[in-house]
């Protein structure tokens, strides 16, 4: 079915098992991949390969609640290419997770491989749940019954999935355990993320708010931005935004405002993020902390600063906000938090941004760590991992901002072209089979 959306008037052949009304953020993938096609030359061949998925696993997760009852939970794995190496990518457990949106991110995450360079294709995984409503034992049963429904294609060298929103280390470790049970062996390496007494890597958990903090900084020196008095607003206060932040603010940055799920904070003196941290987990909530102001959710966007950071999900900056933005710079901690119609509009106003792709691939890159780290059975300090991720991701950085100026393009289109260019000529080599 060819397609053309309000939005896009870009058409698409689109695949049965999505809503032609109604596809979701897997559509925002089929843009960037329209716009950066006239820049493949002879790869233009191989593009509808980045269109579709490679694989797609819709599961059903029964398991036994708490009070007796049995619910049954969906469940997602895609697998949307793997030319350069196994598929990679987190799993988040999430309300509102669709198929679609799955999809989109194991896309994004083949460019952000493809981006930083790392021997790996895109894969992502979901399950519809809000996890503040079942107890850890249920949240046990259910990750141990998706990952053994999963199992079939998952494994070290196939697929290996790691945390992502609302799934952290004790996630993992339940994963590696039952994947391991059915295996018949410890296979340490068929996640990352792990906690470190299962083999999980130093520098893991700062790692993506680390990446977007070298991305930034880097941009900041190419827009001559000083780093010291710089304000940033920081949208979503999980493992990415915190960690930025109070990356940010020890280089000597100021945190104007912060914006989580609770609330919208502001202060013209700046924000300390430990005690914003300290002050979200005594009270439950960012607002009300101490010399902060409390602002709307909608008027965060309007907030005077230089830096803004979206760390929190996807579709956050749109043509209903993007004209509001005051900053010079937006680097995107969240995957997929700008829709396409909202960067033309940002590109207009001469907002650089620090795609999605590259600024949150830290994660990614010390998940290549630790997978690397697991297979050889030897570790490395946190000095060490921090200086090699900090050297890959300057050195992408530099690299695509090369060809950014180049082709006068932005920064995303950039990444796009390059990413693209190292997929599909992956593809053209390897061939088809049979």
């Amino acid at each position: 079915m060819t397609v053309t959306t309000p939005d896009s008037p870009i058409k698409h052949q689109i695949p049965s098992y999505l809503d032609p009304n109604n596809i979701g953020p897997y559509e925002i993938f089929l843009e960037q991949v329209e716009r950066v096609t006239p820049y493949l030359g002879h790869l233009t061949k191989w593009v509808e390969t980045l269109k579709r998925p490679k694989r797609i696993l819709v599961v059903d997760i029964p398991v036994h609640l708490d009070d007796g009852t049995v619910a049954h939970f969906e469940g997602y794995r895609v697998q949307h290419n793997t030319s350069r190496g196994p598929a990679k990518g987190g799993v988040r457990f999430h309300q509102d997770v669709t198929l679609s949106e799955v999809m989109a991110l194991s896309a994004w995450m083949t460019i952000k491989n493809a981006a930083v360079n790392l021997p790996y294709g895109g894969g992502k995984g979901g399950i519809r749940i809000d996890p503040r409503n079942y107890s850890q034992s249920e949240l046990e049963r259910i990750t141990r019954r998706y990952t053994s429904e999963i199992g079939l294609i998952i494994g070290p060298e196939k697929d290996i999935p790691a945390p992502d929103v609302n799934t952290g280390p004790q996630t993992m470790a339940w994963m590696m355990d039952t994947y391991s049970m059915n295996v018949g062996r410890t296979a340490t390496g068929v996640v990352t993320g792990k906690p470190i007494s299962l083999g999980g890597s130093l520098g893991r958990s700062d790692a993506t708010g680390r990446g977007v903090f070298v991305t930034g900084a880097e941009a900041m020196k190419k827009l001559g931005m000083p780093m010291e008095g710089a304000r940033i607003a920081v949208q979503g206060f999980g493992n990415v935004g915190e960690a930025a932040a109070r990356i940010f603010h020890g280089a000597g940055a100021k945190i104007v405002a912060i914006q989580d799920v609770t609330g919208t904070i502001v202060s013209e003196k700046g924000i300390d993020p430990a005690k914003a941290l300290a002050h979200l987990k005594a009270t439950g909530k960012i607002t009300g902390l101490e010399g902060t102001e409390e602002i709307t959710r909608d008027e965060f966007w309007s907030v005077d600063c230089d830096v803004m950071v979206p760390a929190a999900l996807e579709k956050q900056i749109t043509l209903a906000n993007a004209g509001q933005i005051k900053a010079k710079l937006i680097v995107e901690g969240a995957n997929g938090p700008t829709i396409p119609a909202a960067d033309d509009l940002l590109a207009e106003k001469g907002i650089t941004v620090v795609p999605d792709v590259l600024a949150n691939a830290g994660g990614v890159t010390v998940s290549y760590f630790e997978w690397v780290q697991d297979f050889s059975s030897f570790f490395w300090t946190e000095e060490e991992i921090n200086n090699r991720l900090d050297r890959i991701m300057q050195d992408a950085f530099r690299s695509l901002w090369d060809v950014k100026e180049q082709h006068g393009v932005t920064l995303r289109t950039a990444v796009y072209i390059v990413s693209c260019t190292r997929v599909l000529e992956a593809r053209a080599l390897r061939g088809l089979y049979p």
